[in-house]
């Protein structure tokens, strides 16, 4: 499993770097680089969802979706807590965004290509549950984080996300059994199709705008990614080991939360007017070590299984 993840990690590299030399050959600029991203946010990963939810209904499948949904909810609990402990606020110090970079991962664009590798539409399927709690958290608690203002109207918006929609939608067809008609689902299918090439190119565009010889010399980068990839996804091993669960929805709740950090980290910062250079040097940094962080994590995991 672990070489599947290496092997995945190297294909979403080499997309990656397209989409570095897309933007450095202009061929796509920045202001068109957040109108696709903003496609694969809003249509490419809602349809890949949907469509992972056209399946034969098994009560198995939906005791465990069920299941990752309280992984879920217990893992960005241990994650906002451990933040919250491991980084101080002082003065000078972006903590606000350090602590959001240490919670939230890029289990969109990261999460459901290596999933999909992995174990198919199954695990993104499982993985669902994980995003819908993201989606919840991050324009909760990330949103007053990074802004420092508290919105009831931010808690409504939470459900208006296409990916919410995608999700409740895909409930109800797979528990009602309700199944998309073959000439629209496979249209739909060319769509979730395109979902990681995209989703990479989109995130080496994003890179791209970073200035990595500065960004090697601030040592508090480091320290962010070496939480994020590092120590929160091996104190969720030592969590999740204590329950007997099935195997694709303990590393599926793994890799999400073991992802690098989530891109929306920057866009939230340039909303709110934040360091959002510094946002994005977290993301570049993260995305980069997690090509050889993500092996690793899943190679213990998979050690600690044996024992069990």
């Amino acid at each position: 499993m672990a070489l599947t993840i290496f092997k995945q990690t190297m294909i979403m590299l080499i997309l990656i770097l397209i989409g570095v030399l897309c933007a450095k050959t202009r061929i796509i600029s920045k202001e068109t680089n957040k109108q696709l991203s903003g496609f694969v946010l809003q249509v490419v990963n809602p349809v890949l969802i949907l469509m992972s939810f056209q399946t034969e209904y098994r009560p198995e499948l939906a005791k465990n979706l069920l299941i990752t949904f309280g992984l879920s909810i217990l893992s960005f609990l241990i994650m906002i807590g451990a933040s919250w402990l491991l980084i101080r606020s002082r003065e000078g110090r972006d903590t606000a965004i350090e602590r959001f970079a240490s919670t939230y991962s890029n289990c969109g664009f990261m999460g459901i290509p290596l999933i999909n590798a992995l174990f198919g539409m199954e695990g993104v399927f499982y993985l669902t549950a994980f995003i819908a709690v993201f989606n919840f958290a991050v324009w909760t608690h990330g949103v007053i984080l990074i802004s420092g203002q508290k919105s009831l109207k931010q808690v409504v918006k939470v459900f208006y996300s296409p990916t919410i929609i995608a999700i409740v939608l895909g409930i109800v067809m797979f528990f009602a059994q309700i199944r998309i008609p073959s000439v629209p689902a496979q249209a739909l299918q060319f769509i979730a199709d395109i979902n990681t090439p995209m989703a990479m190119i989109v995130s080496g565009i994003t890179m791209s705008q970073t200035n990595v010889l500065k960004l090697i010399k601030k040592p508090g980068i480091y320290y962010i990614s070496l939480l994020k990839l590092i120590v929160l996804p091996l104190i969720l091993i030592g969590v999740l080991s204590l329950f007997n669960i099935d195997e694709i929805v303990r590393v599926t709740v793994l890799i999400a939360a073991s992802a690098p950090p989530a891109a929306m980290c920057t866009l939230l910062s340039i909303k709110y007017e934040k360091n959002s250079l510094y946002a994005s040097e977290i993301f570049t940094a993260g995305t980069i070590l997690s090509i050889g962080t993500l092996p690793i994590i899943v190679k213990i995991a998979e050690k600690i299984s044996e024992f069990m």
